[in-house]
C-alpha cells in the first residue's frame, strides 16, 4: 500500500539489504582479488589483508544478524523464525572463514547469502500476511 511516507519496517528492511550488501560482495571479491587489484578497483579484499577481510565479513554478519530480526517486530513469529535460522547459518559460514584456508568457503558464502536475502523476504511476505 502506497502511504506517501517512510514506515519503521521499511527502514527497518532497508537496513537489512544494508548490512547483508558488504559480507554479500566481499565474498565474491575475495575470489576476484586479482582482477580488482589489476584494474585498481579499491574493494575492500584488494587493500586489506585476508583475515581482515575475513573478519570483517564476520562482523558485518553479525550486524545483519541482529539487524534482521527487527522486522519480527511487526512480521510475527513466523518471520522471526526464519531470520534466526537464516541468520545463524550465515554467522556459521562467516565464523568458518575465520579458521578455514583456501576460499571455497567465500564461494559457499556468497552462494548462500543470494538464497539468504530471497528466503528472508519471502519469510517477510508470508510473515507480512499473517500478521494483518
Amino acid at each position: 500500500m502506497v502511504t506517501g511516507s517512510l514506515s519503521l519496517p521499511a527502514v527497518a528492511l532497508f537496513a537489512v539489504i544494508f548490512f547483508w550488501t558488504p559480507p554479500h560482495f566481499w565474498s565474491l571479491a575475495l575470489l576476484l582479488r586479482r582482477q580488482y587489484r589489476e584494474v585498481g578497483v579499491p574493494m575492500l579484499p584488494a587493500v586489506a589483508s585476508d583475515a581482515d577481510t575475513r573478519q570483517s565479513i564476520l562482523t558485518y554478519v553479525v550486524v545483519l544478524l541482529a539487524v534482521s530480526l527487527v522486522p519480527g517486530i511487526w512480521l510475527g513469529p513466523v518471520y522471526t523464525a526464519g531470520a534466526a535460522v537464516l541468520g545463524g547459518v550465515f554467522f556459521w559460514l562467516a565464523l568458518r572463514g575465520l579458521s578455514t584456508t583456501g576460499l571455497r568457503w567465500a564461494s559457499r558464502l556468497f552462494h548462500f547469502s543470494l538464497a539468504y536475502l530471497a528466503l528472508l523476504f519471502g519469510f517477510a511476505a508470508v510473515g507480512g500476511i499473517l500478521s494483518h
